[in-house]
């Protein structure tokens, strides 16, 4: 019955989380004609939705508000919907309390808040990113514990990691490779089905470990060579090299090389996060993960990085950090998008602010800070300023290169550049400072 649903495209899809992975994923299902539901805690974002606005800046209001016109979408606050729900879709927030250990209090919360509403032949999929076994040994008992029923006998459970790279013009949530796996081959059917009605591609996999394992497996690799080339670049400033020039020449090899860039720090809701959800889950096998905690050790340290080629930038121009006044430029964690979770910017401001300078910062898309945030709550409300100020600033410091910046103007209006994006690479001043 359910696989029918879901080729006749009359299967109801609920989101659980309406953030910059289930939002896509709505937007998709009602592209495809399938009646979707939009649940979220945040009451918020369901007002805007509700009246078709979309509240995420790369996620267009016209998609939104078609779909709610013609009563294919409506959002929600109330679980008990999941009761009409043919296949449920969980995309909530998995990140690391204050011991750096995966905090899975958001997917259980979403399993209790469910479970009461779940019924036969329904099919849950998780799209959270988390460690491996999470699925079979967090999700299922607590949907099982709340409902009575039994998961892969009298409805299914799979997983199927999120792949968002918001504002990514190349590719989209329709054309980026899906993994997905089930521990019950009716399920992974389901699951398959579901998911080709709206993603060009799908890669089913033997079971959700390693499902799971897979988005840890593309994001540890990231966070590895980015850690590769950070170090590499405190060695070679060390050295009189720059390493964005090197990184262009060891770009031209055709194989066996890929280019990987240097930051502030690392951001976003992915890298900052999940090699930590394999690091501690490899503990209960005894397993040590050297490898990976270096690299996390590495980007983390980045911000400490930067502190001190402030320092000295500005000790060059015979000035303490004290009483500086200085201007961040870019608040979100990468170029032209408006979400600033997990930004470096935050941990290079506070640093900033314990060294007594004043600190304030621009970005175009996010001229405020919103909360509630899992840290730095001292900077929420806090607004951006005016370029226009830019000339009253002791230093400018470039943490997010934006498109939208004229880079030549800010160098020519500013009294010191410290460039930590490379943004400035090829504007000849000695007023700029890479770090």
């Amino acid at each position: 019955m359910l696989i029918n649903k879901i080729k006749e495209r009359t299967a109801c899809v609920g989101v659980i989380g309406l953030g910059y992975v289930g939002l896509p994923l709505v937007q998709e299902f009602g592209k495809a004609g399938f009646p979707v539901i939009g649940l979220d805690v945040d009451p918020r974002k369901v007002e805007k939705l509700s009246k078709g606005e979309s509240y995420i800046r790369h996620i267009p209001s016209e998609g939104i508000a078609k779909m709610v016109k013609t009563g294919k979408f409506e959002a929600t606050v109330d679980f008990s919907a999941i009761s009409r729900c043919d296949c449920v879709l969980i995309c909530v927030p998995t990140p690391l309390n204050d011991n750096r250990e995966p905090d899975m209090s958001y997917i259980v919360k979403t399993a209790q808040m469910m479970a009461p509403y779940l019924r036969k032949d329904q099919l849950v999929v998780l799209e959270s990113t988390t460690y491996p076994g999470t699925t079979q040994d967090v999700l299922a008992p607590e949907l099982e514990a709340g409902s009575g029923l039994k998961a892969n006998q009298d409805f299914y459970v799979a997983y199927s990691p999120e792949r968002e790279d918001p504002n990514n013009k190349q590719f989209s949530t329709a054309t980026i490779p899906k993994v997905l796996g089930a521990d019950d081959p009716k399920g992974l059917e389901a699951t398959n089905l579901l998911y080709l009605s709206v993603i060009e591609k799908t890669v089913p996999v033997s079971g959700t470990k390693a499902a799971e394992a897979s988005k840890l497996m593309e994001n540890i690799f990231r966070s590895v060579n980015i850690a590769l080339v950070n170090e590499l670049k405190i060695i070679f400033d060390k050295m009189g090299i720059d390493v964005w020039e090197v990184i262009e020449a060891a770009s031209t090899k055709p194989f066996g090389f890929m280019p990987f860039y240097p930051g502030p720090g690392l951001g976003g809701h992915c890298i900052p996060i999940d090699p930590f959800y394999l690091t501690w889950k490899a503990r209960e096998f005894g397993v040590p993960t050297k490898f990976i905690e270096l690299a996390g050790e590495i980007n983390v340290s980045m911000p400490e990085y930067v502190l001190q080629k402030i320092l000295w930038a500005l000790n060059s121009a015979g000035r303490s950090l004290k009483g500086s006044k200085l201007l961040i430029l870019g608040m979100a964690y990468k170029k032209n998008v408006d979400d600033d979770r997990e930004s470096p910017s935050f941990k290079i401001m506070e640093l900033l602010d314990e060294y007594g300078a004043e600190v304030d910062y621009n970005d175009p898309y996010v001229p405020v800070v919103l909360g509630p945030k899992r840290e730095y709550n001292q900077y929420v409300g806090k607004k951006s300023v005016s370029l226009d100020t830019l000339p009253q600033y002791d230093m400018t410091i470039i943490l997010t290169d934006h498109s939208n910046y004229d880079y030549k103007d800010i160098v020519e209006r500013s009294k010191i550049v410290l460039d930590t994006r490379n943004a400035c690479g090829k504007i000849e001043s000695d007023k700029i400072i890479k770090a």
